[in-house]
């Protein structure tokens, strides 16, 4: 189970807008060089308020490890499957179509890379509708503290 804190930033209906920073796990991870995030400190998540915090809230958020392991190879993986085979069976069928094999692989490349594209589409699709892909508030870790009112009549 990966684990993160948030700060919850703001709510709406049953949902809550929390402000992640990254830690140091984003260090050490290898896709660091790729996220989209190696620009910025913090990132906002939307999760449903199951745990009625308000803003100001510091929780813990949890998404099961397995799930963004699956989400990462799948993305990852399916574009560069799709460009390797495409550009295979271009090559292949470049005498049939009487085109140059490099020509044939570019153009069949490039045609398996735009289908894994459109799958990898769908299953987000799919995903989307799949609890364990998104991450949820598990525990309030601690409540701001109220502002102290002064007695300013003494």
């Amino acid at each position: 189970m990966l684990r993160e804190r948030g700060i919850v930033e703001r709510i709406s209906a049953q949902k809550a807008v929390l402000r992640i920073e990254r830690t140091s796990a984003c260090a050490a991870c290898e896709s660091r060089n790729s996220c989209h995030l190696q620009n910025s400190r913090e990132f906002f998540v939307e999760v449903d308020n199951e745990l009625h915090v308000e803003p100001g809230d510091v929780v813990e958020v949890s998404m099961p490890s397995s799930s963004v392991i699956r989400a990462s190879l799948a993305v990852y993986f399916l574009p560069v499957l799709g460009l390797i085979l495409g550009a295979l069976a271009g090559g292949a069928s470049a005498a049939a179509l009487r085109l140059e094999a490099t020509t044939a692989s570019l153009a069949g490349g490039a045609i398996g890379l735009v289908l894994s594209i459109i799958v990898l589409k769908r299953l987000d699709r799919s995903v989307r509708a799949r609890p364990d892909y998104f991450p949820r508030m598990t525990k309030v870790l601690k409540k701001p503290v109220p502002p102290h009112q002064h007695d300013d009549s003494k």
